[in-house]
């Protein structure tokens, strides 16, 4: 799934493992959701949205032809 999650890291100035400490998963994981192989939980995404302080909507939102 696409996905802003490293352009909001990077923002936030936080490394793949930072951001993995602060939401309770392994730096893989936040690699693959990254990368887009990797459709996290509903709470795994708000914890990634509070951790960079984005909402849904600017990390995740895809339009429908993008699905």
């Amino acid at each position: 799934m696409k996905n802003n999650v490293k352009i909001f890291r990077v923002q936030a100035d936080l490394t793949q493992h930072q951001l993995a400490e602060k939401v309770g998963v392994t730096r893989q994981t936040i690699s693959l959701i990254e990368k887009g192989k990797y459709n996290p939980t509903l709470k795994l995404c708000l914890e990634i949205c509070y951790a960079v302080n984005k909402t849904l909507d600017e990390i995740f939102w895809v339009d429908q032809e993008e699905i």
